[in-house]
């Protein structure tokens, strides 16, 4: 299955381009593996070789296997792992900006600013470079979570102090909310991605960001669209972003069920993990502008 997601689409193992050590595809269509997969090299005369006797692809050689595969449980270990540095830097922004309490001054605003501007940028750089990476970098993955963390603490610092009352928590339970709600009827309905979904999802994502990009053009300029405004236009465009963020996250739950069933490299859980903190992100950003919208 040839995956339109830029996050999985240059993983060999996603795409069916991945083989076993006797040259057999690995991740078919839905998730199936060719034959081949597994079978000793000696029970199948095409795979044979003229080669030194007990070398890999001679007949009687023991085979060559992954030891550690893709499961549920490291999805979920490498998710939690990201989720945590994205946590630990957001904190540490929210600690080390400026006080926003009582008297607020320029200068403290644009060190904020400064902060989620800097954070933003490198981990959009970031998530460009572990999106067209081949093989996933953990190390890259866990650099971008605090890239981001560094930006959403920030944000949400600043919203808080423009907008209170909880804000950033009720954004967070949301966001959790969200990603339990969709999974629940991923699995209880047996929800099924179609070609056609993935390419209305992606191209949609890339619109949305495109348009974020043309908006701070404008925006250097004294010009606005308002989609990123609190105008009703900015709220109907939040709620876009909220609800492409959950069809980012059945790609996800698309992706890490047929690679599970591949037996893909345990690797591969770290783009799984990128690709899950990366919806969640989205969700929590538009939830909290759309609380923000409501409580003007």
């Amino acid at each position: 299955m040839q995956s339109n997601n830029p996050v999985f689409r240059n993983s060999d193992e996603f795409n069916g381009k991945a083989t076993n050590t006797y040259g057999n595809q690995v991740y078919g269509g839905a998730g199936t593996a060719y034959p081949g997969y597994g079978q000793s090299p000696a029970s199948d005369p095409s795979t044979w070789s003229v080669g030194t006797p007990g070398a890999p692809g001679t007949p009687g050689s023991p085979p060559t296997t992954v030891t550690s595969r893709m499961t549920i449980d490291s999805v979920v270990q490498k998710t939690g792992l990201s989720l945590l540095v994205v946590l630990i830097g957001a904190f540490a922004t929210w600690v080390l900006t400026p006080d926003l309490s009582g008297t607020v001054t320029q200068q403290q605003i644009n060190q904020i600013s400064v902060a989620m501007l800097v954070g933003s940028g490198l981990a959009f750089g970031l998530s460009l470079a572990n999106s067209f990476k081949k093989i996933i970098s953990p190390a890259l993955v866990l650099v971008f979570c605090l890239a981001e963390g560094v930006a959403l603490g920030a944000l949400s610092k600043f919203f808080d102090y423009q907008y209170g009352g909880g804000i950033v928590i009720q954004a967070v339970l949301g966001t959790f909310a969200a990603f339990a709600g969709t999974l629940a009827a991923y699995k209880f309905f047996d929800i099924k991605v179609s070609n056609k979904f993935r390419r209305f999802t992606i191209s949609a994502m890339f619109a949305m960001v495109g348009l974020g990009i043309l908006e701070l053009v404008l925006s250097m300029f004294g010009a606005s669209i308002g989609l990123y405004g609190f105008s009703g236009i900015g709220l109907l465009f939040a709620i876009a972003g909220l609800v492409l963020g959950v069809f980012m996250l059945i790609l996800d739950f698309d992706f890490v069920e047929n690679g599970v069933r591949a037996g893909l490299p345990e690797r591969e859980s770290w783009r799984a993990a990128f690709g899950l903190t990366v919806s969640l992100v989205w969700i929590y950003v538009n939830l909290l502008r759309i609380l923000a919208i409501m409580r003007r």
